[in-house]
């Protein structure tokens, strides 16, 4: 059975970032990720607020970076999937598909996924147009026309956001009552830019380069019609990549990772960082400074238990 010192499950910023820190430091380390390194950077088509970037980056080079630069440093990257943690002797025990591999300290960054609509046009213009982060991609409507679909606090907190920028927001939801907080649902109300869809959902996205219209369905007439616009922003929810590790480690209500100081989880020796956990903001450049914090607490945990 294969021994490590130091295991990390998930090659996005926050992966990436850990086992940058953890060669550097010379600890025996392995990261494990069972797609490409890079997370859902790869699915970033620019990304303008990497600090430093001042011209702004593609996700496809950011993530290329950040895996050149750990890599410099001898971190070794397998692609594995796992699929089970737990702990026996003192030690920590990865499961996959071949085996088992041992560990004294784990780092878990396996990263998170939007929820999606899975309609006709959204996978296809995803980064042309349809994006699951008005944050990250705000500034490229200026001046234009975009819709929201969605009814929770993110998707009135982004709404509102998203108004900085685009000259017209419109907010489909499904039902005739947003979710959000009572002050959000007042600040979308009062906002002139937003125009809520009420009981509305999407049938499709449309356009060939890009984004050119939403088919939307009035959910109590069963009318259709195609919403002109530029952009499509998707927040109906994010799901976390912590599967294997329910019941080892505590989740919160939605399944993210609870840490408590230092990307520690409940578990001895194992530790969070990224999209997993549960946070604020979910950011690449929050992903990649718990990602550092991860490794330094892990290399203490290691010297702390030699």
């Amino acid at each position: 059975m294969e021994t490590r010192d130091l295991v990390i499950v998930g090659g996005g910023p926050a992966g990436l970032t850990a086992g940058l820190y953890a060669a550097r430091a010379r600890l025996d380390v392995v990261l494990y990720e069972r797609l490409s390194p890079g997370g859902q950077v790869l699915s970033t088509d620019w990304v303008e607020n990497w600090p430093g970037a001042v011209e702004g980056v593609s996700g496809f080079d950011l993530a290329d970076k950040m895996r050149d630069h750990a890599l410099k440093f001898g971190l070794e990257i397998v692609s594995r999937e796992i699929s089970g943690l737990s702990a026996e002797g003192g030690r920590l025990l990865l499961h996959h598909h071949g085996g088992q591999v041992t560990a004294k300290a784990v780092i878990l960054a396996m990263g998170a996924s939007p929820a999606n609509l899975g309609i006709p046009g959204e996978a296809r213009l995803t980064g042309k147009g349809v994006s699951y982060c008005g944050t990250c991609d705000g500034p490229f409507y200026r001046d234009q026309t975009v819709v929201c679909f969605g009814g929770g606090d993110t998707a009135a907190e982004e709404a509102i956001f998203l108004t900085r920028f685009a000259r017209k927001v419109y907010l489909a939801h499904r039902r005739d009552q947003l979710r959000a907080a009572a002050v959000l649902q007042e600040r979308v109300l009062a906002n002139e830019k937003i125009e809520v869809l009420w009981s509305h959902a999407p049938v499709s996205i449309n356009g060939e380069n890009g984004v050119q219209s939403v088919t939307m369905r009035n959910l109590k007439t069963g009318e259709q019609f195609d919403l002109p616009c530029d952009g499509a922003f998707v927040f109906v929810g994010t799901r976390p990549s912590t599967g294997f590790c329910a019941g080892a480690v505590e989740l919160d209500q939605q399944g993210f990772i609870k840490t408590f100081g230092d990307q520690k989880t409940s578990m001895p020796g194992v530790f969070a960082a990224g999209d997993c956990c549960g946070k604020l903001l979910r950011q690449i450049v929050v992903a990649a400074g718990e990602g550092a914090t991860a490794a330094y607490a892990a290399q203490r945990y290691l010297e702390e238990h030699e």
